[in-house]
C-alpha cells in the first residue's frame, strides 16, 4: 500500500515491509502489482523471486533471481496504479489526469466532489493532490462498483483521504451537506447536464468544475446547462504523442542517400549497402535517434471546464 507518514502524508521515503503493495516493473508496458507476503515467490521469465528477499529494500530497488534475471520494485504512485489497476470501466490516463488536476486547480487542503468513481484511476491522483488536509468524496451509482473501488482505496493506503458512497447523481444531485463546501467537482457521467445544476450549489464562490465526455454532442448540451450559472466555459481534447528514443548508427561518406540507411525502407536499404560495400570511405558512428511510436493513442474524450459564476 502507499507508506505514510503521520496521518495523511503520502511517503515513500522507507523501506518495503511484510504486507505492503508494489508494482513488480519488468519493462515499460509489462508491469503488476503484488502485495508482498513473506514466504511467497513470484515466478516469470526472468526466473523466481522470493518475496522475503525484498523486505528491508527501499523502493526503487533492483532485485534478482537464481536465474540472475532482475526487476525493479517500485511505489504505487498514482501514475503507475492507473497502468496496473482493474479495468471495471473505461478509465482516464495521465494525459488527461494531470490536465484535470491543473485546470480544477487542486491543491492540498481543497474538497473534491466526483461523481462516476469507475475504476478510481482518477480518483487516485485527487487524493494525492489534496493530501495531507483535503479530501475526495466520490460517488457512483453501481453499489458493486462502488465497493471493488473502496477495496482498492484500502489496498493503497487511501482510505483516510477518499470516501466512496453509493448514488445516482444524475437523478438526486449531490448530498446537501457539501451545500457551498466545495473547491472542485468532476463530472464523469452520460448525462452529465442533469448533474450540473446539483453542482453549482455545492461549489463555493469561484470554484471550478470539469466534465469529462466522450462525444461531442454531450458537450454542446452541457455548454447549454453551463451558461446558466458558470462562466469562463471552456472545453479541450488532449492528444498524447509519444516518442521512441534510441541509438542506431549514422554512416557519412559512404552512401549519395546521406544520413542513417537504418531509416530507409528494406530494399532500399538493401540496395544502398551493397553500393557501400565497393567504396573505402564509409564512415559510421553510433547517434541517438527519435522518432513517434508507431502506436499513438488517438481521441478519449472531452474535458469541459466551467467557473461558477460570482454573486455580487
Amino acid at each position: 500500500m502507499l507508506p505514510t507518514v503521520g496521518t495523511k502524508t503520502i511517503s515513500f521515503q522507507r523501506p518495503i515491509t511484510n504486507g505492503d503493495l508494489i508494482i513488480v516493473y519488468e519493462r515499460h508496458d509489462n508491469m503488476k502489482a503484488i502485495k508482498v507476503c513473506d514466504g511467497s515467490e513470484l515466478q516469470n521469465r526472468f526466473g523466481v523471486f522470493k518475496h522475503s528477499d525484498w523486505i528491508g529494500k527501499p523502493f526503487g530497488s533492483k532485485v534478482f533471481s537464481s536465474k540472475g534475471g532482475f526487476v525493479y520494485l517500485v511505489a504505487p504512485t498514482p501514475e503507475l496504479w492507473t497502468l496496473v489497476l482493474s479495468h471495471r470501466t473505461q478509465i482516464l490516463y495521465i494525459a488527461d489526469i494531470s490536465f484535470v488536476v491543473s485546470f480544477l486547480e487542486i491543491v492540498p487542503g481543497c474538497v473534491v466532489l466526483e461523481s462516476g468513481t469507475g475504476s478510481g484511476s482518477l480518483s487516485t491522483s485527487l487524493a494525492r493532490a489534496v493530501a495531507p488536509t483535503g479530501h475526495v468524496y466520490t460517488f457512483d451509482f453501481h453499489e458493486q462498483r462502488a465497493a471493488s473501488a473502496s477495496d482498492d482505496f484500502a489496498r493503497t493506503g487511501l482510505s483516510n483521504l477518499v470516501t466512496v458512497g453509493v448514488r445516482d447523481i444524475q437523478g438526486e444531485g449531490f448530498p446537501d451537506e457539501f451545500f457551498g463546501a466545495t473547491d472542485s467537482i468532476f463530472l464523469d457521467l452520460p448525462q452529465p447536464w442533469l448533474a450540473i445544476p446539483s453542482a453549482g450549489k455545492m461549489l463555493k464562490q469561484d470554484g471550478v468544475l470539469c466534465s469529462f465526455s466522450p462525444c461531442i454532442e454531450q458537450v454542446q448540451r452541457s455548454c447549454e446547462t453551463l451558461r446558466i450559472n458558470f462562466t469562463d466555459i471552456r472545453t479541450f481534447e488532449v492528444l498524447l504523442r509519444t516518442y521512441e528514443v534510441r541509438e542506431g548508427k549514422t554512416d557519412f561518406g559512404g552512401s549519395e542517400h546521406g544520413g542513417s540507411i537504418g531509416s530507409l525502407p528494406c530494399k532500399r536499404r538493401q540496395l544502398s549497402s551493397e553500393i557501400d560495400n565497393g567504396r573505402d570511405n564509409k564512415c559510421s558512428s553510433t547517434a541517438v535517434m527519435a522518432r513517434p511510436s508507431a502506436e499513438a493513442k488517438g481521441h478519449t474524450g472531452y474535458l469541459t471546464f466551467a467557473r461558477l459564476k460570482c454573486i455580487q
